[in-house]
């Protein structure tokens, strides 16, 4: 019988280093395959020849290195994004791939690009979104990626939040905020035309619902519309008469995601996301590929790429217990070929199991999580680190998730909640959080640790709360507000004055403040509410050692929000350690600072937990 001393300890650096390969994507022409990997120790984005063995690196990024691109349609380039020490203002970047020749196609200082949509039909033609003319609002550029040039082709009047082209790059479509923190769906016969209002939804509708694309004749428009039901259905509107149809629902579940068809945009498949993806396809023509991709791994798979014939599917397979693994899918044989592995390291070692589980709050709200227990530990009395989810609106999922590994390699318990407001259970569900940060939505968080230890899981003397953004926040309310119940926490961006935190916003997130306001609460009205819901002004009632993280440049929670609870921990003398990262912003794009938190991280929760270390 194992124990988990035999477990062998896996390296911090095949946990959360540079991944070997990953983010795989065809050439729109399926010629060429790209992939991001390190060069010199950054990572940057590599191209070959499909069937050769001509890897070659394009990119040269030094500092950050590249996480996101994409292939221009005119299969010469490869865009991608880059900002400054995490303070995402994104300038664009394009590299010729025979020349090598790369250009900042966006030269703007305090400017934020964003890409909205390009086009095989025109394949010279990027639609960005950019705050060139006003911080807090993008309007919409037309880039030709030729000559560099940039035409702006839709201004923003103040209160867009999204830009929704037609298939032919023109701006006929946006969603807009409201007063009220709803939303407003606008379309328009041509980009010279007057914007009208197609759909409004109020602000119990607002977190999941929106436009998702046009139609190709351009007549109808895809939306994810939660309106006559509690969970967000894929409908198709009609911009002649207002009729819809509704695509796919489900009552328990939202829309994640649907599979379109490249030329006709008829919706092929559509996904839902309950304890572990499932998939409903509609296209029967695709049916045998999704009967096959099954067959391939048992993890939950996701379309990630496909070339302009649709010929060639990328496929990524996401497993709790080990790697994140792509395949090639030729849809003309049936047949799946595995391209490489993320962290083919990770195969040598002992994964965990993540466990889907599911308790019910105080107040009668069915909860879902997961739970990874440590391999040949057992499953009671457990040392337990409650690892919250950020956002709040976003949620945890099955599949490859390094803490969860790494806390459960290191001896721990890790448990994740999908507390209310996290999103994929219906409108009801995100809605039961509004003005209850710190309230309700925490008290689900001690309710799951509750389970745990009435299930015979955790040791009730040894639990740690650990989490980033909302989760960071979430873990100054548990020493805060729950003194008694951790025993330790780790706060990482996390906001300490929920004052101070909405009024210091990123100056474009001001036409979605109102969301903030019905949601969480205003400054200007709540000011006594929100400081009762603020750990800062708790900070007496901490009993626990703290360990609290900073990016220097978070444009989401700035760093005062970690130096004000800091100089209060010092104030009173209540023992903590404060990292501040000089080159990092909302989270760490750097491995060398991934490495160091997680290393500190780890040091401090083996002293107050028990846990394992690696040197």
């Amino acid at each position: 019988m194992s124990t988990q001393t035999d477990v062998e300890l896996i390296p911090r650096e095949v946990l959360f280093g540079n991944p070997t390969r990953i983010q795989p994507r065809l050439s729109p022409d399926g010629t060429r395959l790209a992939y991001i990997a390190p060069h010199e120790g950054v990572l940057n984005v590599w191209v070959r020849t499909i069937g050769q063995s001509d890897d070659r690196v394009v990119t040269n990024d030094r500092d950050r290195g590249v996480l996101a691109y994409g292939w221009a349609e005119d299969n010469q380039h490869i865009v991608y994004p880059q900002d400054r020490g995490g303070d995402e203002n994104h300038r664009l970047y394009s590299v010729h791939l025979e020349t090598g020749e790369t250009r900042d196609l966006t030269p703007f200082d305090k400017v934020q690009v964003r890409i909205v949509a390009d086009s095989k039909h025109q394949p010279d033609t990027i639609l960005l979104a950019i705050n060139k003319d006003n911080e807090q609002l993008h309007d919409l550029y037309r880039l030709t990626l030729s000559t560099g040039e940039l035409e702006k082709v839709a201004s923003n009047p103040g209160n867009i939040v999204a830009w929704v082209p037609d298939l032919d790059l023109r701006a006929r479509g946006a969603m807009a905020a409201l007063p009220d923190g709803g939303f407003v769906a606008l379309v328009r016969e041509d980009e010279d035309e007057e914007w009208k209002p197609i759909v409004t939804w109020g602000p119990e509708d607002a977190l999941s619902a929106g436009p998702v694309g046009f139609t190709r004749d351009g007549r109808h428009l895809y939306l994810q519309d939660p309106r006559d039901a509690n969970t967000a259905r894929l409908v198709r509107l009609s911009l002649d008469d207002g009729s819809i149809e509704v695509i796919a629902s489900d009552p328990t579940a939202d829309v994640m995601g649907a599979l379109v068809h490249p030329d006709t945009t008829e919706v092929q498949a559509v996904s839902f996301l309950r304890d572990r993806v499932e998939h409903l396809v509609l296209d029967g023509s695709i049916r045998e590929d999704f009967d096959g991709i099954r067959e391939l791994d048992r993890g939950d798979f996701s379309v990630v790429s496909r070339d302009n014939a649709d010929r060639t599917w990328l496929v990524a397979f996401t497993n709790d217990d080990g790697p994140i693994r792509y395949f090639a899918w030729d849809r003309e044989t049936k047949q799946g070929t595995l391209l490489f592995s993320h962290r083919p390291e990770l195969e040598r070692y002992t994964l965990a199991r993540m466990e889907p589980v599911s308790f019910t709050s105080r107040d009668g709200l069915q909860i879902h999580g997961y739970l990874t227990l440590p391999p040949g530990a057992g499953r009671e009395n457990l040392p337990m680190v409650l690892n919250v989810h950020g956002g709040p609106w976003a949620r945890d999922t099955w599949g490859h998730h390094p803490e969860a590994q790494w806390l459960a390699n290191r001896g721990y318990a890790c448990l994740q909640v999908n507390y209310r407001g996290s999103v994929g259970y219906g409108k009801e569900f995100v809605n039961a959080a509004n003005r209850e940060w710190g309230g309700r939505m925490h008290d689900d968080l001690v309710d799951a640790v509750q389970w745990a230890i009435d299930q015979g899981i955790a040791d009730r003397g040894r639990v740690a709360i650990y989490g980033g953004s909302y989760g960071g926040y979430a873990a100054l309310v548990g020493a805060t507000f729950t003194p008694d119940l951790f025993c330790c926490a780790v706060d990482l961006v996390g906001p300490s004055n929920l004052i101070t935190f909405i009024n210091t916003i990123p100056p474009y997130w001001l036409p979605l403040v109102q969301l903030f306001h019905e949601r969480v609460g205003n400054p200007e009205t709540d000011e006594e509410f929100l400081r009762s819901r603020s750990p800062l002004f708790k900070v007496d009632q901490i009993k626990i050692p703290m360990l609290i993280a900073q990016g220097a440049n978070d444009p989401r929670v700035k760093k005062s929000e970690s130096d004000q609870i800091v100089e209060a921990l010092r104030e009173k003398g209540i023992d903590h350690e404060y990292m501040v990262f000089p080159d990092e912003g909302h989270g760490f794009a750097k491995p060398e600072n991934r490495l160091r938190f997680y290393a500190a991280v780890e040091r401090f929760l083996a002293e107050h937990l028990g846990g394992r270390a690696e040197e």
